[in-house]
């Protein structure tokens, strides 16, 4: 990177091209003041903002000291530019000299084709330019897409159907096509806008502490780059990979049988996921949890002999937790007794509406109750004996509250997933579990990559629509890889029915055979279970699914190594095309196919009805994992019947014994039938 500097302005450059310029005609900043109204309705948000005066900031003066320029912005903003040429990384750290301004603008230079990628997780666009992306963590909504029945409902009966950008774990980082990555230090509410041809402009509700960017001659090596400095995650512990995890719930005897019968038809089984083990309640939502973190003994007696019996078969129990408390549990009022709560801003008790009932925020910025909260992890769960647990609902954090380290909620509300991600690490590290016990989060924020070891997708709809249901997982996987967090997964089948919007065999089976080429298989029940399909409710089903967890647990070596790339060098597991396929064009604009590592293509079947599926193949030789039929690389059809979803790999892969050990034992012996009209393009 170079740093130049010319009369009444700047520019700094990386491989040629300009990345930020200040001129007269041209400025760097703008900055102003706004007045905003938020309000929430259970986890959605509706933000609105009046801006009373933005202007840009001309005139400059500057100081230089070796590598570091001081400039002074219109005696408003005061910036200290730091170029370490050598490791092409440059950061300039801001202060405001002016206490009014409360809004604040960065544009970044680009082009048309230009492509940038992150922005934490989205799940309709992988591509980020030509939209703009607010970043607020929030529900991402139902359906979230204004053009469809589901959503509108969802708008008019809750205020919930969401957008195309409404996601639980934005973070404000983007990685561009022209290798770098720029990342801004600051939790307020901000917003990407990648719309403009000339230039990207960033807004934040604050004056940041930070701009960071930094370069890199590869993608891999930018990742790499990123994740030193925000953070990685660990290693999945071993037990992971012994099959997939069964989300079970209705009291000891129907979850445990479940899990027999599974067994009995050959399902391999990591875990027993049972999200009610605290109780549960009716809502006309559906079922919903007790939010009174500790054992149900009513609902699930003998459930500490259960969860010893299984540990000693190798399957491990989950549970589920979150930041809130129930006002009518123990806990809350515990809690509450403590002063371990967040205040309304008069002082008086504030409770949030979850779904019918309410729950008290624990104030994670109290030290105390922070630590008493990390206690309750220790004592009822991993004292308990959960391997594992769900650690939900970090994105709630209210607006209108008072907090106990006095810093606005606006401030807050983005670190709220953090801190809660912490909270739960501390627990694990503190017990000595680092490695044995995994949680996962589908909220996130700037420093999830340190503290949350296994994301999930949160909540999608149970169906195949292209913003909220199956496609939408495989670009929030390559959204957030490109973001740092590289182990990602997602309910089997969906979890959102409303409506009368259901779970169909067909749809669970499609997501079922994506599953199987992602880090972590996971079954959902969903929220209105008896409505929705089960993998359960049918012998052909039990015994498809049997063979998908098969196959999953003979790639486990793989997936395994490709997990510890992802500790120690910051590269996702499932990967954009472009990851490894730099030079080709086409791989930049790819966000429903991923690289599963460096050695596998997946190209999930993600509408109904499909018999055969289109394939965007990079230049490479390619082998068809279910026949062994070999391509060369551009556009081609497949037969996809369900269970054999088009996945691909390369020849000569010194996993190659893995991949022929799937194709022999569980592909079609008779290649002739997969030729149909598959040539490339």
């Amino acid at each position: 990177m170079e740093f130049v500097l010319f009369k009444d302005g700047f520019s700094l450059r990386s491989y040629g091209k300009e990345l930020i310029t200040h001129t007269q005609e041209n400025p760097f900043l703008y900055v102003g003041y706004g007045e905003e109204t938020v309000e929430m309705y259970r986890g959605n948000f509706k933000i609105q903002d009046y801006i009373i005066e933005r202007y840009p900031l001309k005139n400059i003066t500057v100081e230089q000291l070796h590598n570091q320029y001081t400039i002074n912005f219109d005696n408003k903003i005061k910036a200290v530019f730091t170029l370490l040429e050598n490791a092409g990384l440059f950061i300039i750290n801001f202060e405001k000299t002016d206490t009014k301004i409360n809004r604040f603008w960065i544009r970044i230079r680009s082009d048309e084709y230009e492509k940038c990628y992150g922005c934490g997780e989205q799940m309709s666009y992988f591509n980020l330019k030509g939209r703009n992306f607010p970043l607020w963590t929030s529900e991402p909504g139902v359906g979230r897409d204004k053009t469809t029945y589901v959503t509108w409902r969802s708008d008019v009966e809750s205020k919930a159907g969401g957008d195309y950008y409404t996601t639980n774990y934005p973070q404000p980082t983007f990685v561009s096509s022209r290798h770098y990555y720029l990342h801004i230090d600051s939790t307020a509410y901000a917003d990407f806008d990648f719309k403009n041809n000339q230039y990207h402009e960033l807004q934040f509700w604050e004056v940041p502490k930070q701009l960071r960017i930094e370069t890199a001659p590869t993608f891999m090596e930018l990742l790499k780059k990123l994740t030193d400095f925000l953070g990685r995650q660990p290693e999945l512990p071993d037990w992971i990979y012994n099959g997939a995890i069964l989300g079970l719930q209705g009291g000891t005897e129907r979850a445990f049988s479940l899990a027999e019968r599974s067994l009995e038809k050959g399902v391999q089984v990591a875990g027993i996921w049972c999200q009610d083990w605290a109780g549960k309640r009716t809502t006309s939502f559906g079922k919903r949890l007790n939010w009174n973190w500790k054992w149900n003994r009513e609902l699930y007696p003998s459930l500490p002999e259960k969860i010893k019996a299984y540990k000693e078969k190798n399957i491990r129990f989950l549970a589920y937790n979150n930041p809130y408390l129930v006002k009518e549990g123990d806990l809350y009022q515990e809690g509450k007794d403590k002063g371990y709560f967040a205040s309304g801003e008069d002082g008086r008790e504030y409770l949030v509406d979850f779904g019918e009932f309410d729950c008290g925020v624990v104030d994670l910025t109290n030290p105390e109750a922070y630590d008493w909260y990390k206690e309750l992890i220790k004592k009822y769960l991993i004292e308990f004996g959960a391997d594992g647990w769900m650690a939900d609902f970090g994105e709630y954090l209210p607006t209108d509250l008072k907090l106990w380290n006095g810093v606005s909620p606006l401030i807050e509300h983005n670190r709220w997933p953090v801190l809660w991600a912490k909270c739960n690490y501390d627990a694990v590290k503190e017990t000595g579990n680092l490695g044995r016990i995994v949680y996962f989060m589908r909220a996130g924020g700037i420093g999830s990559q340190k503290y949350c070891p296994l994301l999930w997708a949160g909540d999608q709809s149970v169906d195949f629509s292209i913003h909220d249901g199956l496609a939408s997982v495989i670009c929030g996987a390559l959204s957030t890889g490109m973001s740092g967090c590289g182990l990602h997964h997602s309910d089997i089948g969906g979890y959102t029915s409303l409506f009368n919007n259901l779970r169909t065999k067909e749809v669970f089976l499609r997501w079922a055979e994506m599953a199987v080429f992602t880090p972590v298989m996971r079954t959902h029940e969903g929220n209105r279970p008896e409505e929705n399909f089960q993998y359960y409710d049918d012998a052909d089903t039990m015994k498809q699914f049997g063979r998908l967890t098969k196959i999953h647990r003979i790639l486990a070596p793989y997936i395994k190594d490709m997990a510890k790339m992802n500790a120690e060098a910051g590269v996702p597991v499932q990967r954009a095309l472009f990851l490894h396929y730099e030079e080709d064009e086409k791989a930049y604009g790819i966000q429903t196919e991923y690289l599963l590592g460096g050695d596998m293509l997946v190209a999930p079947v993600y509408l109904p009805g499909i018999s055969e599926w289109d394939v965007y193949l990079p230049p490479d030789q390619w082998v068809h994992i279910w026949s062994g039929v070999e391509y060369e690389g551009g556009t081609v059809t497949v037969k996809a019947p369900m269970g054999y979803t088009p996945v691909f790999y390369r020849k000569n892969s010194r996993y190659d014994t893995i991949f022929k050990k799937i194709q022999n034992k569980y592909g079609i012996a008779d290649s002739r039938q997969w030729r149909h009209n598959n040539q490339a393009e």
